[in-house]
């Protein structure tokens, strides 16, 4: 089953189970892919709907910062409990032990030296971790490991 069709199908349960926050987050999830496919006329795969709940998460992330400067606790605890629900959905997320194990792999594989390698090494590693590391976490990472 694929990770589209597990969400359509915890729609439904939360429906069932009268979840109405559950409900409503995943909805807005799916009308977000619904959008990209009838843009792009594409049918979306695993790899591109992990991508797209990875760009979700950091604009809820991005909002619950702001709302939190302005003092607004509850829309930005909103946003958290959305994130809670959308994360459940990627592959389990590498721990920084693991990687830091990969990206020191990664940068013995191909050679990075100092912090000029940054651009090289960021592309490999994100075709390496894909859904399983975020994309700021990685580059920190690198920039950590390649200054030294």
């Amino acid at each position: 089953m694929s990770v589209k069709e597990q969400i359509l199908n915890d729609i439904k349960e939360a429906m069932k189970s009268k979840d109405n926050f559950k409900r409503d987050t995943l909805r807005l999830i799916n009308s977000v892919f619904k959008q990209i496919e009838v843009d792009e006329r594409v049918e979306l795969s695993d790899e591109r709907v992990f991508a797209i709940l990875q760009t979700e998460i950091k604009r809820r992330n991005e909002s619950a910062t702001q709302y939190k400067a302005g003092a607004r606790e509850d829309l930005a605890d909103k946003e958290l409990n959305e994130i809670a629900i959308i994360s459940l959905y990627l592959p389990k997320q590498l721990s920084d032990e693991e990687l830091e194990a990969k990206m020191k792999e990664l940068i013995a594989s191909i050679g990075a030296n100092d912090i000029k390698d940054l651009g090289k090494l960021m592309k490999v590693a994100k075709d390496e971790f894909g859904a399983s590391c975020d994309g700021k976490r990685m580059s920190e990472c690198a920039k950590k490991m390649l200054s030294k």
